[in-house]
């Protein structure tokens, strides 16, 4: 447990001494955030902008913490021999593999708390029932599971800086199309079924649903991020390469 401790305070230390994950973590959805909600470059449901962008912004956070900043920094770990010496000490891939979790599910506390206040100041006044945040906390959890099993298969597989332009181009796609500041009314059903069954639009949209004063987050997406949250991991276990 001590090793546990240890290394998960690494981890913490690590991450918020990086300023470009800092960037990509926090400042990014905050500006995002803020510039969609000031601006009409985007088509929004009906009522206040910012009702619809919290929830999507959230689950940005979500994604850019455990899939890309993490993909990214185990990559570049990997590739500067940084895991094959933790892996052969007593810490143990368990205790690594925990370590790294822990580390993503504070900083998205830490970036949950940033962007509710930010949204707040905006006049966020969402309309959610008495179910919405364990639902909300129980959609989070798969999603990171899911997010985490993709970056750590692509920190394993893939060199550091094909890892590094891999995870960028994946975040810049997903966040155009995942429903996290675009509609995905915007686009035809047959795209929006698609959508459904990645962990970035399934996040995103239950968490519009939760928000919205629905009662539940659809099986549908409940779901997906449950598929995700299985499968992800177990192939980045199987696949994962230490060197």
């Amino acid at each position: 447990m001590k090793m546990l401790v240890a290394q998960t305070r690494a981890e913490i230390v690590m991450t918020l001494r990086r300023g470009e994950t800092l960037l990509l973590t926090i400042g990014i959805p905050v500006l995002l955030l803020v510039f969609f909600t000031t601006t009409h470059v985007t088509s929004a449901p009906a009522g206040p902008r910012i009702n619809f962008l919290t929830p999507g912004i959230l689950a940005l956070c979500v994604m850019s913490t455990s899939l890309v900043a993490l993909s990214i920094a185990t990559g570049f770990e990997r590739s500067y021999g940084v895991l094959r010496r933790l892996h052969v000490t007593p810490l143990g891939r368990p205790r690594l593999i925990g370590a790294k979790t822990l580390g993503v599910l504070f900083v998205e506390i830490i970036q949950t708390v940033v962007i509710v206040a930010v949204a707040y100041a905006l006049g966020w006044s969402p309309a959610c029932g008495a179910g919405a945040i364990p639902q909300g906390i129980l959609a989070g959890i798969l999603a990171t599971a899911g997010f985490c099993g993709i970056g750590l298969f692509l920190a394993g597989r893939l060199k550091a800086e094909v890892n590094l332009a891999a995870a960028n181009g994946l975040y810049l796609v997903l966040l155009l199309v995942s429903g996290f500041v675009i509609p995905t009314t915007s686009f035809p059903a047959a795209v929006r079924d698609v959508l459904v069954a990645t962990p970035s639009g399934a996040f995103a949209d239950a968490l519009h649903r939760l928000f919205s004063n629905r009662t539940s987050m659809g099986w549908a997406n409940l779901i997906s991020l449950s598929v995700w949250a299985l499968l992800a991991p177990v192939l980045a276990a199987r696949t994962f390469r230490y060197d």
